[in-house]
């Protein structure tokens, strides 16, 4: 017990007693609404929505809510909530994170909070970890939320156009963080405000797994990406190169950070190779960039453990579920070097055109909400970037769940022998056994092992990711053996003695109903169809068949000891171990838990340290002996503290440096936005045309007090460039020049740019101009800041050398993107003014052909990150905003001139006070 918790008592126990005591006027009130007819509670919802219109709190209709949502759920869930489970949905509701134990139902607490909070009309987001789960959730839960009046949706990667918008229109909405955070940042992409998806402000959101999403996937930042026009042949005679060379001798590996770099030996070879005189000049960074993503995708990264091939493609494993990422890609050219290494077409290199952070997407919203079994050891973290606190939930039965010590071997070898034994020990008794694996090439080692011993089992991994609902209905069966990735260790029930409800379903879909009917049939929501109430009638009778046959099967497995979970290895992160622990145990029932271990584990062998060697080298053990100490646990979850550690600085790095980034985005996207819903551009082009003159006639007025030394010519000459039709010959007499004062040019300028721009809009329209206002400041938003993505990514990748100038990189990024910005914003104005005034009609018929120009449009496709990014591409039928030219970096050619150095131009000005703008 800690020093605060004896002065003041247990903090989390104070909190949960005072979310009770709103709880108790809940369950007051439930055997009111058991008296209402389904007619009268579906009713509540518009009233409690009426009553928020006049400016009831969702606070003050929490206990009406959440008792009418809590009979709801009996009358078309079959289930109702447990006292504990309403107490979780209020410290959702209260915008916090509540932690409840696997197997307590946190798919039914959220119905709770998503509810009440959808009855203000703004929309709810339900976020979950994969596709499957956001499908499954919708159509369960959906069928509480449909009955009570409201509307759901789900947005999940083969949910597009119109359908992916009216699931946002939802009053709930299902989805994964990905396709959320994705949505978002194609939505300030969009040309027009009818293709944007999601609603205008993000404002509530329930993430399930909290810890999943919001901690260990905030490593890496979601990219959008368009493919690059440059040629993909180098990957391929990189990895032709590298193949040549020896670990060691010309390389080597860091294991830990995941880095490879060459020797002294490795870059003269490369030279030899490319014939050139030094692999580390600028002019060969090209080179050099292939030559090294061609050695990681070669040595670091693993087929069947990170990636593997399907189709001809590159598929990503996803490394905390175990789940393949469709659509998604490497980034940085990885994935391509990965492609020459397997032999499979190698696409073109991505080109970022926006990208957002996990950590700065979610905290957009209004009020956010979490869920998971392992929070409280992260909760610093959750109050420092989300301003989330955590509630501990009390579990509604007793734990009876035995987890043993870990059995550690001294070679890998052993380790698997030892499994096989062991999962041959608990098959002959008949106690069903879930196998956890890390890789799907660890999954299909110990099948094969199993397979060779004659044990019957099933293999749930990213390539069977299809059979997932029918592998783990039959994991709790006696005998079962199931062998599974990540993938079963999160939001997956397993069932002692299988379940008869997936058997009914399965059985109706032999029988030939379809998949409507056999939804309909699992609902609880009345009808007068025929065939929907025959199908209905025929699943309530093969339910009650299938759990009578299924009861003293259960039985048997509980008496046998429940389920039985090996783990083969630890991963970094331990709350991906607890999740695998907490397949058996649920609401009571028996099970076992162990994890097996050696010494040739990637965690033990690169994290571990000498101590745990030492010690097992003192023991001198046998291959085939297992050592289980209490010490060397500690020895592993010290290691594993120190992974996450690890982790925990690489996500406050990526948010640090994107703090700077999402601070430029949200004007740039606030702007945006302005455009889209329809603000009148008029008076914003003629300030910006205001401010330019402003910024060409100041040098040269400042410059001389008298007028007769004013180069008007050049002048005339640079506001030619804004506009074609002005005329450069400043129309003043040699003596009206003379008479000249600064404020007058400037009005007789602005007048005149007044004059051409009214004659502009007389020429084409006022509506069109607005029109084209819009299209040509998006498209010049658009490819500036896309560009200006680019440039920052080149100034980050550098900008650690820093450092060995005793500055502080993270400074120098803030201040130098700052300078940036400020330059793009200028490029902006002036390329917005130019294009407004000198825009000529090209068709009357299409408008998103009126500003069509620069290279034409790109092939898009997915593109996806490691430790740069998540990425993915717009969607095919969203036009991208393309460049007028391809962008290159500027490439100094002469002495750099200093800011407060004499400007060359002559004017006796500071330079940063006269051209530098130029």
């Amino acid at each position: 017990m800690g020093l605060m918790e004896k002065i003041f008592g247990d903090l989390n126990v104070k909190e949960v007693r005072k979310i009770e005591k709103i709880v108790d006027k809940v369950e007051v009130l439930d055997s009111e609404m058991q008296s209402l007819t389904d007619e009268q509670l579906k009713a509540k919802t518009f009233e409690f929505k009426e009553r928020v219109k006049n400016g009831e709190s969702l606070d003050d209709l929490l206990p009406e809510a959440f008792a009418v949502c809590r009979e709801g759920a009996v009358r078309s869930l079959g289930m109702k909530h447990f006292r504990v489970q309403l107490i979780g949905g209020v410290a959702l509701h209260q915008g916090r994170i509540a932690e409840m134990k696997t197997g307590e139902g946190k798919t039914l607490v959220a119905t709770l909070a998503a509810y009440l909070n959808a009855l203000s009309g703004e929309g709810v987001h339900v976020v979950t970890v994969n596709d499957y789960l956001a499908k499954r959730d919708m159509e369960w839960m959906g069928k509480l939320y449909t009955f009570l009046g409201l509307t759901v949706g789900c947005v999940v990667h083969d949910v597009t156009g119109e359908d992916r918008k009216a699931a946002y229109a939802a009053d709930i909405t299902y989805g994964t963080n990905n396709e959320f955070g994705f949505d978002y940042l194609r939505d300030n992409m969009v040309t027009y405000r009818e293709e944007m998806s999601q609603r205008e402000e993000l404002n509530y959101a329930i993430v399930d797994e909290v810890d999943s999403i919001l901690i260990d996937e905030a490593r890496t930042p979601l990219i959008i990406s368009g493919q690059g026009a440059k040629s993909t042949d180098l990957y391929g005679v990189a990895d032709r190169f590298v193949i040549k060379l020896r670990n060691e001798e010309d390389f080597t590996i860091e294991e830990k950070d995941k880095t490879i770099s060459l020797t002294e030996e490795g870059v003269a070879k490369c030279e030899r190779e490319f014939g050139i005189e030094n692999f580390s000049d600028p002019e060969n960074m090209e080179i050099n960039h292939h030559v090294l993503q061609a050695l990681k995708a070669r040595n670091l990264m693993k087929r069947d453990v990170d990636y593997i091939v399907k189709d001809g493609e590159i598929v990503i494993v996803d490394e905390f579920t175990g789940r393949l990422m469709f659509g998604r890609r490497y980034s940085d050219g990885l994935h391509q070097a990965i492609e020459a290494k397997e032999g499979v077409l190698v696409r073109s290199e991505s080109k970022t055109l926006a990208t957002i952070t996990l950590q700065n997407y979610f905290r957009m919203y209004k009020k956010l909400a979490g869920m998971t079994g392992t929070a409280k050891t992260e909760e610093d973290e959750f109050r420092e970037i989300y301003n989330m606190d955590v509630v501990v939930i009390p579990t509604n039965r007793e734990i009876a769940r035995t987890d043993l010590q870990d059995s550690i071997y001294a070679t890998e070898k052993g380790k698997f022998k030892a499994i096989a034994e062991r999962i041959a020990e608990v098959h002959t008794t008949g106690q069903p056994v879930l196998v956890g694996t890390i890789s799907i090439e660890r999954s299909e080692l110990i099948s094969d092992m199993l397979r060779k011993r004659g044990i019957k089992h099933n293999v749930l991994n990213a390539k069977q990711h299809e059979k997932e609902a029918e592998i783990i209905a039959e994991a709790g069966r006696k005998d079962a053996v199931t062998i599974a990735t990540n993938m079963a260790g999160r939001g997956t029930d397993i069932l002692l003695g299988g379940n008869p409800e997936f058997e009914a379903k399965r059985e109706m879909k032999k029988q030939g109903f379809s998949d409507e009917a056999i939804s309909f049939a699992t609902s609880f929501v009345s009808t007068n169809e025929p065939e929907l109430l025959h199908a209905r009638s025929v699943f309530k009778e093969l339910n009650e068949k299938y759990k009578a046959e299924r009861e003293e099967e259960q039985q048997q497995v509980r008496e046998l000891g429940g389920l039985c979970i090996i783990g083969t290895e630890r991963h970094e992160s331990r709350r991906i171990d607890n999740q695998l622990r907490g397949r058996a145990g649920r609401q009571g029932d028996p099970g076992c838990t162990q994890f097996f271990l050696s010494l040739e584990d990637e965690l033990l062998r690169l994290f571990g340290g000498e101590k745990i060697q030492s010690l097992v080298g003192k023991l001198g053990v046998e291959e085939d002996e297992a050592i289980e100490a209490g010490m060397l646990t500690k020895r592993i979850e010290a290691a594993q503290k120190k992974v996450e550690g690890k982790n925990f600085y690489i996500r406050k790095y990526v948010l640090q440096y994107d703090n700077v980034m999402n601070k430029q985005r949200q004007i740039i996207y606030e702007e945006r936005r302005r455009v889209l819903f329809g603000e009148n551009l008029r008076d914003y082009i003629r300030n910006m045309t205001q401010e330019l003159i402003d910024e060409m006639v100041d040098p040269i007025t400042v410059a001389s007090r008298y007028s007769e030394e004013w180069d008007l010519v050049s002048l005339g000459k640079s506001l030619k460039k804004l506009c074609d039709k002005f005329d450069e010959h400043l129309p003043y007499t040699d003596e009206e020049a003379h008479d000249l004062i600064a404020d007058q040019l400037k009005e007789d300028i602005y007048a005149e740019f007044e004059k051409l721009y009214a004659a502009k809009e007389e020429e084409i329209g006022a509506d069109r101009m607005r029109e084209l206002e819009r299209m040509i400041l998006i498209r010049v938003v658009d490819n500036k800041w896309m560009d200006h993505i680019d440039d920052m990514d080149q100034l980050r990748s550098g900008i650690n050398l820093r450092a060995l100038g005793q500055q502080d990189p993270a400074a120098a990024y803030a201040n130098e993107g700052f300078d940036m910005f400020e330059l793009m914003i200028q490029a902006i104005k002036e390329d917005t003014v130019k294009f407004c005034y000198n825009v000529t009609i090209q068709t009357n018929s299409e408008r998103r052909k009126i500003m069509e120009a620069g290279e034409g449009r790109k092939e898009e496709y997915r593109e996806g990150g490691m430790a740069s990014g998540i990425s993915t591409s717009m969607p095919d039928q969203t036009e991208v905003p393309e460049r007028e030219q391809r962008h290159e970096p500027i490439r100094r050619t002469e002495e750099k001139i200093g800011r407060n150095d004499p400007c060359p131009c002559g004017s006796g000005k500071k330079y940063k006070n006269c051209c530098m703008n130029k």
